[in-house]
């Protein structure tokens, strides 16, 4: 209970508030789609952060767990009838189960072979729904437009989804601290540091590895079902989209890896350089090119991204980034 005074926490769940209260405040519709992409994404790179930020794993096919929630939970909307809150909880914890059972065994892979596998099970799990007939195959699936009416209407069913994410952007601030500061996180940042150390000095490491694996799937679950429920409609190719995992990736390190606060500012500062190139017409047709240009200049030249620039330029700060 001690570490959740820490003042490292609330700045960081300030950060999310100051981000996520602006669409309530002024009941802005525009600004509520805005934010909530960008909640979205703190969610996504909050999740990445417990395998790359503790564990040191990178996972290409991160993305694999967001589609594969979209799709349990609105089959279980579309053809079960089931309340959207049970469906996206179902979409996580099966998110999670495909995390434990994958964890088993590409986790005793290690670097390159381990983020190449993580590609390879993307496009499977791609491959899969895409000739799947329950899931609407090629064609995906279409919510019937009247099951929002049980949410008050379709203009009402988005405000519910964004009060959704909001919270579960704040609890997966919550969880990455949680994580971090408990011997479990401190076994996951010893297999970063040294693998085999960690083995030695006690760490079950396949254990710890495949745990943390399965806590950052479930979110990521969660929040597809919400997504997807918001849109209408899921396909194979939006919702396994190799592009937005390596977006992931910038995003995590561009704010810090490991750190709590890393994920908040990634997701606020690239969602905006992203809409500025989108709506650029200089830019607009090379938004991952830039993207890849931003990972090659976070690993040269700062590493540990802005939240490790700002800890080692303004000592003051250490105590307040956590």
């Amino acid at each position: 209970m001690k570490q959740l005074k820490s003042i490292g926490l609330w700045v960081s769940l300030l950060a999310v508030v100051a981000l996520g209260i602006g669409p309530i405040a002024n009941r802005s519709a525009s600004l509520r789609e805005t934010t909530y992409i960008i909640m979205q994404v703190i969610v996504l790179a909050a999740s990445l952060n417990i395998l790359l930020g503790f564990t040191g794993y990178v996972s290409f096919g991160h993305i694999v767990f967001f589609g594969l929630g979209g799709y349990v939970g609105l089959y279980l909307i579309n053809a079960q009838n089931w309340p959207l809150w049970s469906a996206a909880l179902a979409g996580g914890l099966t998110s999670g189960l495909l995390a434990f059972l994958l964890g088993k065994a590409i986790l005793r892979l290690r670097g390159a072979y381990f983020a190449l596998a993580t590609i390879g099970i993307n496009e499977a799990v791609r491959a899969f729904t895409n000739n799947f007939d329950p899931f609407g195959g090629p064609i995906g699936m279409t919510l019937n437009f009247r099951v929002y009416n049980s949410y008050g209407g379709a203009a009402n069913a988005l405000w519910l989804v964004y009060y959704a994410v909001f919270a579960i952007a704040l609890l997966a601030v919550v969880l990455n601290f949680m994580v971090k500061n408990s011997k479990f996180g401190l076994g996951l940042m010893a297999i970063r540091e040294d693998e085999g150390a960690a083995e030695v000095m006690g760490v079950i490491t396949p254990n710890a590895k495949t745990w943390a694996f399965v806590l950052s799937a479930i979110l990521p679950g969660i929040v597809g079902t919400l997504f997807f429920f918001k849109n209408g409609h899921i396909e194979p190719g939006d919702a396994f989209r190799l592009d937005y995992s390596i977006e992931m990736l910038v995003i995590v390190m561009l704010g810090g890896q490991g750190s709590v606060l890393g994920p908040i500012l990634g997701a606020a500062g690239y969602e905006g350089l992203r809409n500025f190139l989108l709506t650029s017409p200089l830019f607009k047709n090379i938004q991952l090119s830039v993207a890849g240009a931003l990972l090659l200049v976070i690993v040269l030249f700062i590493p540990a991204g802005a939240v490790g620039w700002l800890r080692r330029r303004v000592p003051i700060l250490r105590k307040v980034l956590a």
